[in-house]
């Protein structure tokens, strides 16, 4: 299978949709297509994608490791899903924020803005400061909409949730990401790639890789260089190279690998990362507010207008990234399709990737359709 989909995603590039992709699909836990096209690379000089090249996830990283990880707080009973952030953040100054519930962020619904440009007055502060400051700044931040009445797709709820990782473990995102997640599961390209000069107690995960494995992202007028190996997002690159809504890089098959131990565990078919149970609430729609299309840190297919297409069920989760990259997971048609690309590179101002989703998605499913 995949003539259709190696076509479309070569169209993507002469289209100048994206640089460069690499795109991954599985059926009934089997990988029946993965190809890769165009460059990882423009400036200076053209270097091609191969299937390895690790790309940045940008909002991705809300559901394979922020979520991830509350998930996992979740599944052992160390947080509950409609506590407050009082009760998460003991002794913390939350203002009006303390009776946000973890259930209201994970769902977009805790009233929050979708985001602030927090970077260009963290750059003032010294590097240690800015998580802090950050987190002062948004309690202070006044609510685009009472919570649990609205959606509004937050940064800042995941900038939030990572507080609350943090404070429950005692440890980094990355650090109890890789300890629970990715080193358990062998993956050697999921990781944070953190800047130096690095916080105290920060850890790198794995080592240093070069950036030849990377694709590049922008050509960034405030950094002055191509981004290269270091987080798009410019809150994240402020706060060290990473927070709870971004930071993450991954290659489309380690993806696979968490994207199908998930699937795995929805099934029942695996019990040692989580209970079923709890993958299952965390994948359900949860109509906190009535119309709303958000599972817990995971969309689902909406109507109508989903970047998913016409062709996955309701019965899907999946996410997208700004940098161009998606994970969709269709557990009634048992269906994950991976498509990463760089479609910010070498500027952001191309929204094409838009339109090309659900195109790629509908070519995905027409594909698996002639497997049966």
């Amino acid at each position: 299978m995949g003539r259709r989909i190696k076509r479309l995603i070569r169209e993507g590039v002469t289209q100048r949709i994206f640089p460069g992709a690499v795109a991954l699909v599985a059926r009934e836990g089997k990988v029946v297509f993965l190809e890769q096209v165009g460059h990882r690379l423009l400036i200076p000089e053209p270097m091609p994608v191969t299937k390895d090249t690790i790309f940045d996830l940008a909002s991705l990283t809300k559901p394979l490791a922020t979520t991830l990880c509350i998930m996992k707080l979740v599944d052992q009973g160390e947080i509950l899903l409609d506590q407050t952030l009082a009760e998460m953040l003991p002794d913390r100054a939350l203002g009006n924020k303390k009776d946000i519930t973890l259930r209201w962020l994970l769902t977009h619904s805790a009233g929050l803005k979708d985001w602030v440009p927090f970077y260009e007055k963290l750059m003032e502060y010294p590097l240690q400061d800015r998580k802090r400051l950050l987190r002062e700044w948004i309690i202070k931040e006044p609510f685009a909409h009472e919570p649990g009445r609205g959606n509004v797709y937050s940064d800042l709820g995941f900038m939030l949730l990572e507080w609350v990782i943090e404070e429950q473990t005692g440890l980094s995102l990355p650090q109890y990401a890789h300890e629970h997640f990715y080193g358990v599961l062998g993956l050697k390209r999921t990781f944070f790639p953190l800047p130096q000069p690095l916080p105290p107690g920060e850890g790198r995960f794995p080592v240093k890789v070069p950036k030849e494995a990377f694709a590049a992202t922008e050509d960034c007028p405030w950094r002055k260089r191509v981004l290269l190996g270091e987080v798009h997002d410019d809150n994240a690159w402020a706060l060290g190279g990473y927070s709870g809504h971004a930071g993450l890089f991954s290659t489309a098959e380690e993806v696979y690998v968490i994207a199908n131990m998930l699937r795995e565990h929805h099934f029942g078919t695996r019990t040692d990362f989580f209970n079923p149970e709890t993958v299952r609430e965390f994948f359900r729609r949860q109509d906190v507010v009535s119309g709303s299309d958000w599972a817990l840190g995971w969309d689902t297919r909406a109507l109508e207008g989903s970047s998913a297409g016409k062709y996955f069920s309701r019965d899907s989760v999946g996410h997208t990234g700004f940098t161009g990259t998606s994970v969709w997971m269709d557990f009634e048609k048992d269906v994950i399709a991976i498509l990463l690309t760089n479609r910010v590179h070498p500027t952001r101002n191309n929204d094409k990737m838009k339109a090309f989703r659900p195109v790629f998605h509908d070519a995905v499913m027409e594909e698996v359709g002639k497997l049966d």
